[in-house]
């Protein structure tokens, strides 16, 4: 498992540059499995560095697809692969380590098709405005899947939203949930940014 300070989502990329020695032991026991896989959760309190952290305990499986190496340190890119609730933490001999369940997948119902529109609609919007105060990671015109499903999933990644609010989204049981939860958040997102804040007088 790694613990980090974001959430990934399925069918979203992940990249990550390892150079602590537990999480380059753990690499090397990944690597020995077909297909190599690990686990990503999201920190609660904490930080990623030296261990102790506390953790969310919905997390997502990232497959690893590229790998490269360096003095030092790994540069790897996974892709989330569908999500997990842990059911217990294992002694970290020497990396974290895991009981997981695996949750369903959302199933996808065309009737959702406006929804999912409306969805695309707010986060493009509100990724255009982000760009305007910083760079973003994402672009608005970024090309998504043309599976549903992954499309949706992609939406929630590359909205421009805090930890917590992408957490909520993880926990989706429901396309129709994560759709509707995504539009409010954005929405909230994008009204923060519209903010305009009065002169400050001299």
């Amino acid at each position: 498992m790694f613990p980090l300070g974001s959430v990934l989502f399925p069918f979203m990329p992940l990249q990550l540059r390892v150079f602590e020695e537990r999480y380059l032991t753990m690499l090397s026991h990944i690597l020995e499995l077909d297909p190599a896989e690990f686990g990503v959760v999201l920190i609660e309190r904490g930080q990623e560095v030296g261990g102790g952290e506390q953790r969310f305990s919905t997390g997502t499986v990232a497959q690893i697809i590229e790998l490269d190496t360096d003095e030092g340190f790994v540069t790897l890119v996974a892709v989330g692969e569908r999500r997990v609730v842990v059911g217990e933490w294992l002694a970290e001999d020497p990396y974290p380590a895991a009981t997981v369940r695996e949750l369903p997948e959302l199933q996808w119902d065309a009737a959702l098709e406006s929804l999912r529109d409306d969805a695309e609609l707010v986060v493009r919007r509100t990724l255009a405005l982000a760009a305007e105060y910083s760079l973003q990671q994402w672009p608005p015109d970024l090309v998504l899947s043309e599976d549903p499903v992954a499309a949706v999933w992609q939406l929630a990644g590359i909205s421009p939203l805090g930890p917590i609010d992408q957490i909520a989204l993880l926990r989706a049981e429901t396309a129709e949930q994560l759709l509707t939860d995504l539009i409010e958040f954005t929405i909230a997102a994008e009204e923060a940014l519209n903010i305009t804040w009065p002169d400050e007088e001299v």
